[in-house]
């Protein structure tokens, strides 16, 4: 098993790549993806948590928990502050990983009091239903998600890691509204009148059930905590909890899409879900369904690490290595509860495991690391490697980073928390407060 210094110096040669990668027009930018072929300009996502430089800044701020900036990574981070802080004006899109819900996160994190500026923009755009989507993920269509990377659960969020109170409770009330009664408890779709289902973390349920949670214990309202607990008590009653475990599928009904039904990850998988449990914990409820919320979180963790994952067991069964759909993102998690619980040592080794995948399937060469994913259902499968935050070497460079800190320092060890996440670590640790 690796030590701290292996997965440091991984981490440090991933976000060498990555900050060779970075590009000047109009500010920083950085293409998706690395191919032969040089890119062709910023994408329109360019300013993006996801897969643009707002994403950046946890990593950044990763790195100073090690040592200081180089000259190179302030400027860095200079530009990104003034590149998104010159946008808010103009932003339309309010959205965590697409829009001011992520610039809320890169300045805060930055340059913190900047944020100021997009949480007042975000509460000018707000709407009774929410925040209107700019993305046109469905071009049919045109409205308010209500999800975690698209919509208001994911802005409920960056407004309570921020202390935005007004988008906090416009948000929270948009969620109220949106609920779905389900047969058990209460569904979150993607939107209201969605086609499916999809329950957990990051299009579901799951995902708008810990908004609640977290801005009822913030603004003191029972109803935001109630609902989410409802929520809970829908996805316990479409759950396996076979063999002590906690699964929710990926689509409900199933999908017809070529994919796994059931998935382990950050996005639709236990590994995400985990975080609502601890959600409900930090607002008060103690259980649902008869079912302590800490063992709740136990459950789901249990799930993962019985899937077999980080082994590529069958096609399309564990072809990712980032953080949103894969191995990075699941290490944070267990990392997260590893420092928040009794289970330190079972669930760093368990984390550590993630690590140790992460440095044998490392692509090197004298400008550093990067990781390519598969897609089996195309001709080439092996897909060019990503430098974003939510897929590809700059949030598994973030992984690596804080696992090297873990593994040396123990449970004391400081992290840096982000609105997605900050209630799952205890208080004292955040190296990040409101």
């Amino acid at each position: 098993m690796g030590d701290g210094q292996t997965y440091r110096e991984l981490g440090e040669a991933a976000w060498a790549w990555v900050l060779g990668q970075v590009r000047g027009d109009d500010g920083p930018w950085l293409p998706d993806s690395v191919t032969d072929a040089p890119p062709a300009g910023p994408a329109g996502d360019r300013d993006s948590l996801y897969a643009g430089i707002a994403g950046l800044a946890p990593v950044l701020v990763e790195i100073e928990q090690h040592r200081p900036l180089t000259v190179t990574e302030r400027a860095l981070a200079d530009g990104i502050v003034d590149r998104l802080a010159a946008q808010v004006p103009s932003r339309a899109e309010a959205s965590l990983y697409d829009g001011l819900g992520g610039d809320v996160t890169a300045l805060r994190l930055l340059a913190p009091g900047r944020e100021a500026a997009a949480l007042a923009r975000l509460a000018e755009l707000a709407t009774p239903a929410g925040w209107v989507s700019t993305l046109g993920a469905e071009p049919d269509w045109s409205g308010c998600y209500t999800d975690l990377v698209m919509g208001t659960a994911g802005v409920v969020m960056a407004a309570a890691w921020a202390g935005g109170t007004d988008v906090l409770t416009t948000g929270g009330e948009a969620l109220l509204r949106a609920a779905e009664p389900a047969e058990v408890g209460l569904d979150w779709r993607m939107r209201p009148g969605y086609r499916s289902s999809t329950p957990n973390y990051s299009h579901g349920t799951a995902g708008a059930a810990a908004a609640l949670a977290v801005a009822g214990a913030t603004l003191g309202r029972d109803d935001f905590v109630d609902a989410a607990r409802r929520g809970a008590e829908h996805l316990l009653s479409v759950a396996s909890l076979d063999d002590g475990g906690f699964v929710v599928e990926h689509t409900i009904p199933r999908s017809t899409r070529e994919v796994e039904p059931v998935t382990y990850n950050w996005c639709h998988g236990p590994a995400g879900t985990s975080h609502l449990f601890a959600a409900l914990a930090h607002a008060g409820v103690e259980e649902v369904g008869g079912h302590p919320v800490g063992e709740l979180r136990s459950r789901c963790l249990r799930s993962v690490l019985a899937s077999g994952l980080p082994a590529r067991l069958r096609p399309g069964f564990w072809d990712n290595d980032g953080r949103c759909c894969g191995t990075a993102g699941v290490g944070d998690v267990l990392l997260d509860a590893a420092q928040d619980g009794p289970a330190f040592e079972p669930l760093l080794v368990a984390a550590r495991t993630m690590g140790d995948a992460l440095v044998s399937r490392a692509v090197r060469d004298d400008e550093g690391a990067r990781w390519r994913f598969v897609e089996y259902r195309q001709e080439q499968p092996l897909l060019p490697p990503g430098t974003s935050w939510m897929q590809g070497a700059a949030g598994i460079a973030a992984f690596l980073l804080r696992l090297a800190r873990v593994t040396e320092t123990g449970p004391p060890a400081r992290v840096v928390d982000r609105p997605d996440q900050w209630w799952a670590v205890p208080s004292a640790v955040r190296a990040v407060r409101p």
